[in-house]
């Protein structure tokens, strides 16, 4: 189906199901009827995950790739470990690899309150490629029926204690609805999978009242054709108005640039947002070499200043929205355990919006001036560096 298809045909962002045809059915799951609600800071994030995790009668699946033993990793040990008392069915899946600095006591005080902790992919060196598959989502079910997910792992600086830079500026998404049901069963596909056992299924009816369709796009590792990758190529080239993407690691590949390129080049409004100081300045580095064909075809590129930005937001249309665990690189689209959720909901679509405008306020742009006035040297490494951008 040429672009020019995306461009008339009406409803396109609604047909995310159709327009990906992933090879597995377990790789873009569609449901309807669901409740979204935006978290544009940590701080409102972990508060509302508590929440909900206090109020759990059934289950709670959590995964994340970063569990710190930190003031936030202990409220988070604290509410797992009461769900578990009142009898809750608790289990966890962490990241080895995430997770290399936390103390292994922290997960035996979990297991021995009776959480089920997984370590997924821990060191084996008789396979090789092991420390490369890593579990990157960032994810909780609660009874079935309601979820949190986003870029936000368990720790201190992405609930938004420290100062200035230590305190990280990350998104996550509450879902009410179906959607929670099928995070159930793609976490339960893991724990199976990485374990042999099976969790049980949950009980009971979910809500269906909200006007956000979902679709879940379970980004799995080597496969030649992403899911995610390819939600994102196909959705930029049907944009009718907008693009905009908040994203840490900028490292798109080529068919990812082609498709902003078309979209700018066709009258669409392309705003990118990036971080003015990295965690990964190498990937930074790497980056900028992608930054050059963007600006000199007119995409507005932003850096957000005085903290560090980790969210993975795309705005289509101010209607149309993913939020994840995502980021715009090779790695997540090739190499990690990725979950995004993109929602079609003028509603959702507005709170994005909103959160889009403020962060442009604490922006400086960057012109193409800026740019190639840069010095020879940075230049230079982002050149010689940038086949680097294939692994990172």
């Amino acid at each position: 189906m040429k672009f020019s298809r995306y461009k008339r045909r009406r409803g396109a962002l609604h047909s995310l199901r159709s327009l990906l045809r992933p090879r597995r059915p377990q790789q873009a799951i569609h449901t309807l009827a669901n409740r979204a609600i935006l978290y544009a800071h940590g701080g409102d994030f972990f508060p509302a995950l508590f929440a909900a995790m206090d109020a759990a009668t059934t289950v709670i699946r959590a995964e994340f790739y970063i569990v710190r033993a930190d003031a936030t990793g202990a409220l988070f040990a604290r509410a797992l470990m009461d769900a578990a008392a009142r009898g809750v069915d608790v289990a966890l899946i962490y990241d080895t690899v995430g997770c290399f600095d936390t103390p292994s006591g922290y997960f035996a005080q979990l297991a021995a309150a009776g959480v089920r902790c997984l370590a997924f992919n821990p060191p084996a060196f008789r396979r090789l490629h092991w420390l490369d598959v890593r579990n990157h989502r960032k994810v909780a079910v609660i009874d079935g029926n309601t979820a949190f997910l986003g870029g936000t792992n368990v720790g201190d600086e992405y609930a938004g204690f420290g100062e200035s830079m230590a305190r990280w500026r990350d998104v996550g998404v509450r879902l009410d609805g179906p959607a929670a049901r099928e995070l159930d069963a793609i976490f339960r596909q893991t724990w199976a999978r990485e374990t042999q056992d099976e969790l049980a299924p949950c009980a009971g009816r979910t809500t269906d009242d909200g006007d956000a369709d979902v679709t879940l796009l379970n980004g799995t590792p080597h496969q030649a054709r992403s899911v995610i990758r390819r939600s994102f190529s196909l959705t930029m080239a049907a944009a009718r108005h907008s693009i905009r993407i908040v994203t840490p690691y900028f490292l798109p590949g080529p068919r990812v640039l082609r498709a902003l390129l078309r979209a700018v080049r066709s009258g669409v409004q392309v705003q990118l947002l990036l971080p003015s100081v990295s965690d990964m300045p190498l990937v930074q580095l790497v980056g900028r070499a992608w930054l050059r064909p963007l600006l000199q075809a007119g995409v507005e590129v932003y850096q957000l200043q005085g903290t560090i930005l980790h969210a993975k937001v795309m705005l289509i249309d101010e209607a149309w929205a993913t939020v994840g665990s995502a980021n715009l690189d090779q790695r997540s689209f090739h190499r990690n355990y990725e979950l995004n959720a993109v929602i079609d909901s003028r509603e959702f679509g507005a709170q994005v919006q909103r959160m889009f405008t403020g962060d442009l306020a604490q922006s400086r742009r960057l012109g193409l001036d800026e740019y190639e006035h840069a010095g020879w040297l940075a230049r230079l490494l982002a050149w010689l560096l940038s086949p680097l951008g294939r692994f990172l």
